[in-house]
């Protein structure tokens, strides 16, 4: 008999760099998802910088850079996530997917069921973002 693998509902949202808001146009540079059965959440981020000056050439490749750390920060919560340390993994997840207008900004949420959050979030970075 096969062996039943238990599906969590996970949310999820890419990050995008956006490098002149009134353009519109953006690069994928991260993923964020939570899992609340088992309160995780997780980012990944990667920063394709040829990608942003082609849509830009003067963008603030640091100012993106500082941002997907603060969002990687955010996400392991403790004091470098600042504030929101005490928050619960949920709020600092809805904080982080909070609409803005911004030249990082998230998409929108997305939702899934997976076995294994960091091998969905791994694939989502993989298919979304590289």
């Amino acid at each position: 008999m096969p062996a039943v693998v238990e599906l969590h509902d996970y949310e999820y949202a890419v990050i995008r760099a956006v490098p002149r808001v009134e353009r519109g146009e953006c690069v994928n540079v991260g993923v964020l998802l939570y899992c609340r059965q088992s309160a995780h959440l997780a980012a990944r981020t990667h920063l394709d910088q040829a990608r942003l000056l082609a849509l830009d050439p003067v963008a603030d490749v640091q100012g993106v850079r500082r941002a997907l750390q603060g969002i990687e920060a955010v996400c392991l919560g403790g004091p470098q996530a600042g504030p929101a340390a005490s928050d619960s993994p949920g709020q600092r997840f809805r904080w982080l997917t909070a609409p803005r207008s911004a030249i990082v900004q998230p998409g929108p949420v997305h939702t899934g069921l997976t076995a294994d959050a960091d091998a969905e979030l791994r694939r989502l970075f993989d298919q979304l973002v590289l």
